[in-house]
């Protein structure tokens, strides 16, 4: 057992993340779909239906196969452990929940039959926070409005133009979560 000593436990959230996510696609697998229909996905359901609750966080735990688990896990295996380091475990965890239920209350209130799952809505918050990890008092990193620009504009084509099932909305949800949470946490 001595070559445990050469692993570290970096990023607790982030790996945390990663393999409920796992154990979601390895369940939504087996059941052909239903754990992710019963647990993993947000949509609009009765408000009676305590699941409904449940499901405004737990959808970010949900993937539809395997590619789309992938996406999504380079960028938050890639990124999270510098946001965790730069914020703290605790604050990050917040971030994540607080990010999957303003995404699962939006699309609940505002789409009538689509059902969103994934974690893409962490990684656009992600990717804004990463923005601010480097930023300096009272000026404003050139990178932060790039990222801003080419994702935020990205992400608003598509929601226009192109007819498919990614949730644009909770890409865009994301990213502003990310730029808030980034936007007070140095204030």
């Amino acid at each position: 057992m001595e070559y445990l000593n050469y692993f570290s436990l970096n990023s607790i959230v982030i790996i945390s993340f990663f393999l409920i996510s796992l154990v979601a696609l390895i369940l939504n697998g087996i059941t052909r779909g239903k754990s992710n229909k019963l647990l993993f996905s947000s949509y609009r359901s009765s408000l009676l239906n305590p699941l409904t609750y449940v499901r405004l966080i737990t959808h970010i735990f949900g993937h539809a196969d395997f590619s789309h688990f992938m996406s999504n896990f380079l960028y938050i295996l890639l990124i999270g452990p510098m946001i965790e380091e730069k914020y703290g475990s605790k604050n990050l965890a917040i971030m994540i929940v607080i990010t999957a239920a303003i995404t699962g209350l939006l699309n609940s209130i505002f789409s009538k039959k689509k059902m969103i799952l994934g974690a893409s809505g962490i990684v656009f918050m992600l990717i804004i926070l990463s923005s601010f990890v480097n930023i300096q008092a009272g000026k404003v990193p050139v990178t932060l409005i790039l990222i801003c620009a080419f994702y935020i504009a990205d992400e608003i084509i598509k929601g226009i133009f192109k007819k498919d099932d990614v949730s644009h909305m909770a890409h865009l949800v994301g990213a502003l979560c990310g730029f808030i949470f980034g936007y007070y946490i140095f204030k």
